[in-house]
């Protein structure tokens, strides 16, 4: 997946497949979408924690931005342009499955409570590591739901793809004092409960990844057919991130960030790919003409 957010840009490129696609050419229409469908759908996979959902996100975005693609007049660079369409949509669609599962920290907080600790031995923990592992994402995409949606969006965004703020302020429309701002609310949210309760950030605290695991795998919730994170995908996040990326700040801000970078990222669509039944949609074709 290339991080269409990078400062490594090519403004050229994505003008040069606009102007064509607009031309007519649909092979460059094909190459537009497949450039930015991967980092939409992750973001939006983030976004609302369900594979489908960002499935169904990413694919009325891109309808959007197809059907609209004729407005664009280079005021702004393209990428500005199309990830303000993709920030607002996000910010507007109809509310998603997971969205409404915890009304805040604490209501999540009062969840993983629920869940009694089981205490797996040193073995018991080798060989279950990858049900720990996919515990510890549902719980880490549990916390994100917790965020507002644009504070959600924000250090989706800001912090686990590592975007800067130049960036960050032109597609969220706001100074680069004020997006700093919003990006540190929304971090010091997070971390906060994060440094309060997560084992991973300190080992005094109460929960911890490997306890939960255990009970969800006795109790029959997390099987290997049930997972959801962790189903052979072989790329995080932070192999995405710009190598000089500073905005997190403090060392200490990095370690959370970092556990949030480790998620997983899904770069091959297949026959899932949403490229072919737009640019097929006959209506569609008509809207775009």
């Amino acid at each position: 997946m290339k991080n269409a957010l990078s400062v490594n840009y090519s403004e050229s490129e994505n003008v040069e497949l606009v102007t064509q696609s607009l031309n007519g050419n649909r092979k460059s229409l094909d190459a537009l979408i497949k450039l930015h469908q991967p980092f939409i759908y992750n973001v939006a996979w983030k976004m609302t924690n369900d594979a489908n959902d960002a499935m169904d996100l990413t694919q009325e975005v891109l309808i959007k931005v197809i059907t609209k693609l004729s407005l664009f007049k280079g005021k702004s660079t393209f990428r500005t342009w199309l990830y303000r369409i993709v920030v607002n949509e996000f910010l507007q669609a109809k509310r998603k499955s997971k969205e409404d599962q915890y009304v805040d920290f604490n209501d999540f907080d009062n969840k993983l409570n629920a869940i009694p600790d089981s205490f797996p031995t040193p073995q018991e923990e080798l060989e279950q590591k990858e049900f720990i592992k996919e515990a510890r994402t549902r719980c880490m995409s549990g916390m994100l739901m917790c965020l507002t949606r644009e504070q959600r969006l924000i250090y989706i965004l800001g912090d686990m793809f590592g975007i800067d703020h130049n960036v960050g302020s032109e597609i969220f429309e706001v100074s680069k004092q004020n997006y700093r701002v919003k990006l540190s609310r929304a971090r010091r949210e997070l971390h906060n409960f994060m440094g309060h309760r997560c084992g991973l950030i300190k080992k005094s605290n109460p929960c911890r990844c490997s306890k939960k695991a255990k009970t969800l795998r006795e109790k029959g919730v997390l099987t290997e057919d049930s997972f959801v994170f962790n189903v052979g995908y072989k790329t995080r996040i932070a192999e995405y991130v710009e190598g000089n990326y500073n905005e997190a700040g403090a060392a200490l801000d990095n370690r959370y960030i970092n556990f949030f970078r480790e998620h997983p990222t899904k770069d091959n669509f297949g026959a899932e790919t949403v490229i072919s039944e737009i640019i097929n949609d006959e209506n569609l074709k008509l809207l775009f003409s």
